[in-house]
């Protein structure tokens, strides 16, 4: 029931903000081990290519489990079900500062994977739910912004915090906030805003108006042969595993990458590390903002495809040319460009999925991140085999661009304002 008092801030941004804290813990906890690298590595005596299937394993499980997330956001809702993940990967966060040899690091890091799985489908769905159109494409931005202010926290913060108390009380302490927000989320979030007593009636009937959420009660099932039978899933897809395997070596290898290229400490390294995640957030913003101002102009499918293809390319600049940077400045200046286009591409991605996908945009922005995350997964793998492989990390960037450059392609055969027909 909708109250008659008129609040602060309207309800829908409270719930965004929510969403932001979300996407900040989802990033931290994930960071987290590239961070605790070298004191896990000497702790377990893990050389760098497990190390890489440690960092690697989180986007396995954290793929898999994409679509059967998003299914459950769409049936069971996101206040339980964003609850419940929530809850489960902080448990495995905190269990990893328990584990004992290679093999149960794995078991855990892939059931911390399946665990954060559900976060941004559960996202995506309560902003179907909650958000209009034209406020779709900034909300995105926001929300993704703040997982890479959380890993940008993290660098530096958990470098200075493992040097306090240890690597194992790290993981340990972090997986209680986790927790906490999951507490707060299921007192005050409702799936629909009619549920909501703390919604004005004027901001209701504004949701209501400029979204297209299905309100009836009739529960459909989504047909997958359809859904993976279409052209505009596999495009978005295929366009969302380059943009991962771009930002995911942020996450894992860079790090380390440059700790020991330029010869820094654990410190230097994190504060260089953080800078590129920042430009990050920054390009969510740029994106989320021209998502929403192009779409005001009437053009729709522009409103999507421009943001993304001018990310991917800034992207493929960026990693080129940081290659030929000898000093670790200049290089994380074209790195943090990358970084910048690559995340300039999820606020089109997401907005898309929820476009096309309506009442399953849950599993639709599902089994979109699941491709993104098997480009993770192989990111991870890929630095780590091809240096040993050839002696150089130049081949990984080179492989980074072309996915990038290819996803320029995939753009422009995207129609992001043709819903599709999944039951």
């Amino acid at each position: 029931m909708a109250s008659t008092k008129k609040p602060l801030f309207p309800t829908r941004y409270k719930m965004v903000f929510g969403t932001f804290l979300l996407a900040v813990i989802v990033l931290f906890d994930r960071i987290l081990l590239s961070v605790a690298k070298d004191p896990v590595a000497e702790s377990l005596a893990l050389n760098d290519t497990q190390m890489g299937w440690a960092l690697s394993i989180f986007a396995l499980g954290y793929a898999l489990f994409q679509t059967p997330a998003g299914l459950l956001a769409d049936k069971y809702g996101p206040r339980r079900i964003l609850t419940i993940v929530v809850s489960l990967w902080s448990f495995f966060t905190a269990l990893t500062g328990a584990v004992w040899n290679f093999t149960v690091l794995l078991i855990v890091r892939f059931l911390f994977g399946a665990g954060e799985a559900g976060a941004f489908p559960g996202m995506a769905r309560a902003i179907y739910g909650w958000i209009p159109f034209q406020e779709r494409g900034i909300v995105n931005g926001i929300n993704f912004s703040g997982g890479r202010i959380g890993a940008a926290i993290a660098l530096p913060t958990v470098a200075w915090l493992m040097d306090l108390v240890g690597w194992r009380l790290t993981f340990v302490l972090l997986g209680f906030v986790g927790l906490l927000w999951g507490i707060v989320w299921y007192c005050w979030f409702r799936d629909n805003p009619e549920n909501h007593k703390g919604i004005p009636k004027k901001e209701l009937e504004f949701i209501q108006k400029h979204t297209d959420r299905d309100t009836s009660n009739e529960k459909v099932k989504i047909n997958f042969k359809k859904l993976f039978n279409s052209k505009t899933m596999w495009l978005l897809m295929g366009q969302y595993f380059a943009s991962n395997f771009t930002f995911f070596f942020c996450l894992t290898w860079l790090f380390p990458h440059l700790k020991a290229k330029y010869n820094l400490d654990a410190l230097e390294a994190g504060f260089y590390s953080s800078a590129p995640l920042l430009f990050g957030a920054l390009g969510n913003w740029f994106s989320g903002f021209l998502v929403d101002v192009i779409y005001k102009k009437k053009k729709w499918a522009l409103s999507r495809k421009i943001p993304a293809i001018l990310g991917f390319t800034l992207a493929s600049v960026g990693i080129i040319v940081s290659i030929y940077m000898t000093e670790v400045t200049a290089a994380i200046i074209f790195i943090s460009l990358a970084l910048f286009g690559a995340d300039m591409t999820l606020s089109p991605s997401w907005s898309a999925c929820v476009d096309v996908g309506k009442q399953f945009s849950g599993a639709v922005s599902g089994t979109m991140n699941m491709a993104g995350n098997i480009g993770s997964f192989l990111t991870a793998l890929a630095f780590p085999y091809l240096l040993e492989f050839t002696g150089s990390s130049e081949p990984f960037f080179f492989v980074a661009a072309g996915l990038n450059i290819l996803a320029i392609l995939l753009w422009l055969a995207v129609v992001p304002n043709r819903p599709l027909q999944l039951t």
